[in-house]
């Protein structure tokens, strides 16, 4: 009798330890996880790009290059290479777009088509695509590689290489 009862408390506690110790994953189950949180980020990452790229879209199309410009970092740092070369400075690639596309008929209406963002590195993804402009004088089209850097929580372009 003193074996039987010693049995049914061993598995009582046993079934106890079992029931309230907390469950750990397996490292694989961890890395499936961590990957299910990464991915979510990326996709996340991927959504606020393309916000930003639609809000160009618009401005862009309304002549409003200022507004466009508010995708790109407000910085000396950024830089922009396309058929003058290569542009260094929010204010001066403002300028360009100014002189190259100063009227809603030069500007036109502006399409992208998004083929590629790769995530490059934490906070960081380039963008490779085409754009399109819808205009009367005349379309122009051409294609693109921009770098998007998450700086204090909003996506900006650091670096765009366009040519048409």
């Amino acid at each position: 009798m003193k074996i039987a009862y010693t049995l049914i408390l061993i598995v009582c506690l046993s079934s106890c330890e079992h029931s309230s110790a907390p469950k750990t994953q397996a490292p694989q189950e961890k890395l499936l996880a961590q990957d299910k949180i990464d991915q979510d980020k990326i996709t996340q990452d991927k959504a606020a790009i393309l916000k930003v790229m639609k809000e160009q879209q618009i401005a862009w199309s309304k002549n409003d290059l200022e507004g466009f410009m508010q995708g790109y970092v407000n910085s000396d740092s950024l830089k922009f290479y396309g058929k003058s070369g290569l542009t260094k400075g929010w204010q001066q690639t403002l300028d360009n777009y100014k002189k190259g596309y100063p009227t809603k008929e030069q500007s036109g209406t502006l399409t992208f088509t998004i083929n590629d963002i790769s995530n490059i590195e934490t906070n960081s993804y380039w963008v490779m695509g085409e754009y399109f402009l819808s205009r009367e004088i005349a379309d122009a089209k051409g294609v693109f590689m921009v770098i998007f850097k998450n700086i204090d929580g909003s996506w900006k372009i650091v670096a765009d290489m366009s040519c048409g």
